[in-house]
């Protein structure tokens, strides 16, 4: 599963069960991102162990984006059997406030910086 554009990708690792994103989200509204959803929804289906989200190298993400991933970890939450990790860039701004704000969706959920 991988989406690629000129300014984003996203796309899953089943192997290492990790979803990767990279570049700038800068789409506009939810429609524009059901691409990613549905992306994200099949991950979910699948019901793996364990997922990590990489956004390491995700630039900039809008706030439909944020949006986007707080359903997405709120969905995770629900599941209960699915343990989940984040992966941030300590370098990039937007990610500092916004993946804490993910671990008060899922206090469960394991934040780690590179």
């Amino acid at each position: 599963m991988e989406i690629k554009t000129e300014a984003y990708s996203v796309w899953y690792d089943p192997e290492q069960a990790t979803i990767n994103c990279q570049g700038s989200l800068r789409l506009s509204g939810m429609k524009e991102y059901q691409p990613i959803i549905d992306l994200l929804n099949s991950v979910t289906e699948q019901q793996p162990e364990a997922i990590i989200l990489n956004l390491q190298e995700l630039e900039f993400l809008n706030s439909s984006g944020i949006n986007v991933l707080s359903k997405f970890v709120i969905r995770i939450r629900q599941q209960k059997n699915i343990a989940m990790t984040v992966l941030g860039g300590k370098d990039i701004p937007w990610q500092g406030k916004s993946l804490k704000n993910l671990k008060r969706l899922m206090p469960s959920l394991e934040l780690n910086w590179r």
